[in-house]
């Protein structure tokens, strides 16, 4: 059965639309009657957004850090108790199939991921399997053990200059470093997450509590709000979605997750070859960008559809959102080629409309270390 949450029964919620059941959010509440004004306040006050469509898993056992480290894209190694990260499953060729989220505390390390994660197997059959099964498969002889934590936990996000006091007044305390992870009482944790916006706090709540816990959020003064204010303020944060804002060819590079969900230097991970050669002597293919929509229409482009210019497809629409500041929207791919200031459009057929490449998404082009290298070798 689909998921969905508890808070679908509170009055004033409205999911996602009906007839998109595939729509990324279904499942938890898209907004609460006023999408525009509950980004307003999240980027002015607090807001509380129901994320508990999420899937978790929890690895234990004395080799988890090691472990991780061989099957994962980021250095896990040292990761200390309360603490968490980014990082990606990538296949053989290092494009992305997993993204997840990390929180280490009191021997588990729980990864937290869009519904569905989908990998290539590693053994010689091949074929998809679910993250849970890609893992399990690459076990060994590691000491780890691998439990779908789903059912135990649910994921808030706390959004907004004033979520420090609201998470204060709920009894949910966590440092300020960013990925910085404590204990809640009664079980869970809080995850303090470097986007989206300025200040942004995930609370992993026990499961069959979640509905006490949006309670007690909302009454210590945080706004409900729906998924549609965490995209919109994601899009403007340029935080890419798995299966969104990416097809079956994007690399790390391509989306910024580099640094933040994949390591450069560390070996051993399905997949490094890709990462470490586009970093040392190459350049990603596509950037993500944010577009900026002509909103005179009334259409939008759709995820999936093409970007033109002059005829030609330079790139790939993802997540297309209305913001209460910047109106229409939308995260692309985009060849790097494309010149900045390029007339384009986007969409297809009865959805085309033009577009423009915000300049502040773009990416600064750094000296690729190996190319730096050759050349100080040639002198």
């Amino acid at each position: 059965m689909p998921y969905r949450s508890p808070l679908l029964d509170v009055p004033g919620s409205i999911p996602a639309p009906e007839s998109d059941p595939a729509h990324p959010e279904a499942g938890v509440p898209w907004h609460w009657g006023d999408p525009f004004a509950e980004q307003r306040t999240a980027s002015r006050s607090v807001v509380v957004i129901d994320r508990s469509h999420r899937e978790f898993l929890a690895v234990t056992g004395e080799e988890r850090l090691s472990w991780l480290h061989l099957v994962i894209s980021q250095h896990v190694t040292g990761l200390a108790e309360g603490s968490g990260t980014e990082a990606l499953v990538l296949d053989s060729q290092g494009r992305v199939e997993a993204h997840m989220v990390l929180a280490h505390l009191d021997g588990t390390v729980y990864l937290d991921t869009d519904p569905g994660p989908s990998v290539t197997s590693a053994l010689p059959k091949g074929g998809p399997q679910t993250l849970r099964e890609y893992l399990e498969a690459m076990k060994f002889w590691s000491k780890v053990d691998i439990r779908d934590a789903t059912g135990e936990l649910a994921l808030l996000t706390v959004l907004g200059p004033d979520a420090e006091r609201v998470l204060s007044a709920a009894g949910a305390e966590v440092g300020p470093e960013p990925y910085a992870v404590a204990a809640l009482p009664g079980g869970g944790f809080a995850r303090r997450m470097p986007w989206p916006g300025r200040s942004s706090v995930d609370l992993a709540v026990p499961r069959e509590a979640l509905v006490d816990w949006w309670k007690r959020l909302t009454d210590a003064g945080a706004r409900a709000a729906g998924s549609w204010v965490f995209d919109a303020l994601r899009v403007e944060s340029l935080r890419p979605r798995l299966r969104v804002d990416t097809d079956d060819r994007t690399i790390p590079h391509e989306v910024g997750w580099v640094g933040s969900a994949a390591h450069v230097a560390k070996g051993c991970y399905r997949g490094q070859e890709t990462v470490s050669k586009v970093h040392n002597v190459g350049r990603p293919p596509r950037n993500l960008l944010l577009l900026h929509l002509d909103g005179s229409p009334e259409v939008t482009p759709e995820t999936g559809d093409p970007v033109l210019l002059d005829g030609r497809t330079v790139g790939r629409i993802g997540t297309v959102i209305q913001h209460h500041e910047l109106g229409p929207i939308a995260l692309a791919l985009v060849k790097r080629s494309t010149p900045v200031g390029a007339e384009l459009l986007a969409g297809s057929e009865d959805h085309l409309v033009q577009a423009a490449i915000d300049p502040d998404s773009v990416p600064s082009e750094q000296p690729a270390p190996g190319r730096a290298a050759a050349a100080q070798l040639r002198g």
